[in-house]
């Protein structure tokens, strides 16, 4: 029987995750947590609803390695899905120790530098450690891949992102990561064929078509779109691209996190409170996540391009989705691969779009010879 923990199993993404999950797979689910008596109240909720009482909870504080060991005992995968980049290096130590799988959801550059250092040891224990997953990162190469497969050639492919979902944003720690990479901040892309300087970034008018239409956007950089070029040798640009949200937020909102992340670098958690009020203040519809494709390549001797998108309405929805899929790929054999390996790259990308598809996120694929829409 498979087993697989979810450490933060009753955060926001968390608890997604394990519903999908129960919902898509027959795992066995823990959820690992500080708070024993929610993570409780959640598996028995879940136990009622779903056959075979498949959850249990557990105890588990990531800045107590004795607390992992306890609660990863009998485990066959750890899914992270609780905003804990301060302890990663224990979780990944511990999980590596114990011989077990691992995949994690959250950003940070220390701790995908770690796990690069500690690839060997990955991959001589013959276990699949699988990272950067999730909506972004996490979907932008897959969706590269997804339309490399409708192509002979590939020689663009460009990933857009649109963030909107109104009012009532929940807050949860995962923001307080999203500020942290703010510190770290790479707007490289891959441009005629070379990566622009780390220290650069782009901004482009693209079009999202549909009701979002035309927006400005700016580039993001994500370890995952490193290795495209060689996968791809025809590829010569593509990169990540988050759109304009409102101008007050773009202008004004803003500006004044980023100043204040470089006066008090500490002050992440109050940072990030000041963003997602913002978020929460100043929109406009529609209001939903979307990210896109748009390449264009060679097809039969013909110029094409292809545009896919996937949507959802909840942030959170299409942060867990994604990592579901990319689970069931593993629980049957395809995506469990011994090494270190990020979400995008390890998937079967038709397969991930048509999973995805299945529980509630809202796909599309359009393929047409004409130019590329962004300028």
């Amino acid at each position: 029987m498979s087993k697989i923990l979810v450490l933060g199993g009753t955060g926001y993404t968390g608890r997604l995750i394990v519903q999908h999950l129960l919902e898509h797979s027959k795992a066995d689910i823990t959820i690992a947590t500080r708070h024993l008596d929610r993570a409780q109240e959640f598996a028995d909720k879940l136990n009622q609803q779903y056959p075979d009482h498949r959850v249990k909870a557990i105890y588990a504080n990531a800045s107590q390695t004795d607390s992992l060991h306890l609660a990863f005992a009998d485990q066959m995968m750890v899914v992270v899905a609780a905003p804990t980049t301060a302890y990663a290096e224990n979780v990944i130590r511990t999980s590596l120790e114990m011989g077990l799988d691992y995949l994690d959801v959250q950003l940070g550059a220390q701790k995908f530098a770690l796990l690069q250092s500690l690839a060997h040891e990955i991959e001589h224990a013959g276990v699949c450690f699988i990272t950067e997953a999730g909506f972004h990162p996490g979907l932008p190469s897959a969706l590269v891949r997804y339309a490399a497969t409708h192509l002979d050639s590939i020689e663009s492919a460009i990933t857009l992102g649109y963030l909107n979902m109104g009012k009532g944003l929940p807050y949860s720690e995962a923001v307080d990561e999203v500020v942290e990479s703010f510190r770290e901040y790479n707007g490289q892309v891959f441009k005629n064929g070379q990566w622009t300087k780390t220290n650069s970034y782009e901004v482009r008018t693209c079009d999202f078509g549909g009701d979002i239409g035309r927006k400005r956007c700016y580039s993001m950089f994500f370890q995952e779109l490193r290795p495209l070029p060689s996968m791809f040798p025809s590829l010569r640009e593509t990169g990540f691209y988050i759109s304009e949200m409102h101008w007050i937020l773009d202008w004004v909102v803003m500006p004044i996190a980023w100043g204040w992340l470089k006066i008090a670098p500490k002050a992440v958690r109050p940072i990030g409170k000041f963003l997602w009020w913002g978020m929460g203040t100043f929109h406009k519809p529609p209001y939903r996540v979307e990210l896109q494709v748009q390449a264009a390549g060679l097809k039969d001797g013909r110029l094409v391009t292809v545009r896919s998108s996937v949507a959802h309405p909840d942030g959170y929805e299409l942060t867990a989705i994604p990592v579901v899929a990319t689970l069931l790929q593993y629980l049957d054999g395809f995506a469990r691969k011994p090494g270190l390996w990020m979400m995008g790259h390890v998937v079967d990308p038709l397969r991930l779009i048509k999973d995805m598809e299945k529980m509630g996120v809202a796909c599309a694929t359009r393929i047409q010879a004409e130019e590329a829409e962004c300028t």
